[in-house]
């Protein structure tokens, strides 16, 4: 992760227009979907304060991997346990701690840049997490498919037999019913 994440005081403005660039790409929506998804089903978000993230930097998608980078307040840092969660899956997890400057809040004249009317800035200390996860992780916990015993199975067909099965139970139940209320009739 570079160090200068942050390098001026157009930093904070950027985060909006990258998460603006987010919402008005359809694949890179899609793709942070599954990259959530995968973070939610190795329950890192029951660990402290993952939750309370927000989205930097990223997706950034490369040929066999998804990055994004996340940020915290300084006393909000994530329990680095959770981050230990996803290292099992060949993903990388990254830790840094730097200096953004944040728009100081407005209560007088004296707060705003000298001859503007923008508001002075001042730095605020936060944490920085990039994650880089396989996109394989990503599409296999989409398709929802799991392997047993060296075999693939999709839990979409395996549901489907399920519910075909259950189908066909209660089928022959009413038939079952049926046959025995003709009997008691006829």
């Amino acid at each position: 992760m570079d160090k200068d994440f942050f390098k001026d005081d157009k930093a904070y403005w950027q985060i909006t227009d990258e998460v603006k660039g987010i919402y008005m790409s359809d694949g890179s929506m899609a793709s942070l979907i599954d990259f959530e998804r995968v973070l939610d089903e190795v329950d890192i978000y029951a660990f402290a304060n993952w939750e309370d993230g927000e989205l930097v930097k990223g997706p950034d998608i490369g040929r066999y991997k998804v990055a994004c980078t996340f940020m915290w307040p300084e006393k909000r840092m994530p329990d680095p346990r959770g981050a230990k969660r996803l290292l099992p899956f060949d993903c990388d997890v990254s830790f840094l701690k730097t200096v953004l400057q944040v728009p100081a809040r407005v209560q007088s004249y004296d707060d705003f840049k000298p001859g503007t009317k923008k508001p002075k800035m001042i730095d605020q200390t936060v944490w920085l997490v990039e994650i880089t996860m396989p996109k394989d992780l990503m599409s296999d916990i989409r398709t929802g498919s799991v392997e047993l015993e060296g075999q693939d199975i999709d839990l979409e067909d395996l549901d489907a037999a399920y519910e075909q099965d259950l189908d066909q139970q209660e089928t022959q139940d009413i038939e079952t019913q049926e046959e025995r209320d003709e009997a008691r009739e006829g």
